[in-house]
């Protein structure tokens, strides 16, 4: 059975990575979407929320998990025994981060390989970071979050 790990802080979780999620699942036996603590982020949900609201959002999918993890990326890996790491790039600016991520995670453990998934060309543009943003400045992000986001927002 092969099995593919898609690590995200999902801060909060947007259409972009459902679609990316969505493709890594048709790809592979099991798909296990891990929500990384990351401890130099100040996060808008807590991990215990943006599990929940993964779990929500893809309760469609029959060959997922959502996890939480902390830590290296490839203790995880091991722990988990995935063949794959998922990763999403929406523009070049993503890819240099992404190589030297793979790259270093690959001369760590030479066990798993890393693929590159882009999203949809109508999540191209989508990030965690501008959806913070425009919820900070009070714009709505119905377009670009699923509900389950929209839901939780009400109690932020």
């Amino acid at each position: 059975m092969k099995t593919a790990f898609f690590p995200g802080s999902f801060d909060p979780v947007t259409f972009g990575h459902l679609d990316v999620i969505q493709r890594a699942a048709n790809l592979f036996d099991k798909l296990i979407v891990a929500v990384a603590l990351n401890t130099s982020k100040e996060p808008m949900f807590s991990v215990e929320k943006r599990v929940k609201i993964l779990k929500a959002s893809c309760s469609s999918i029959k060959n997922i998990e959502i996890i939480s993890f902390e830590g290296l990326l490839v203790n995880a890996i091991n722990k988990y025994n995935v063949s794959a790491v998922i990763r999403g790039l929406r523009a070049i600016s993503d890819f240099e981060y992404e190589f030297q991520m793979a790259m270093m995670n690959r001369e760590i453990n030479s066990k798993f390989e890393t693929i590159f998934l882009m999203p949809s060309p109508q999540y191209s543009f989508v990030s965690s970071r501008m959806i913070k943003e425009i919820i900070n400045l009070g714009g709505d992000v119905s377009a670009f979050v699923p509900k389950a986001v929209i839901e939780e927002l009400k109690n932020y």
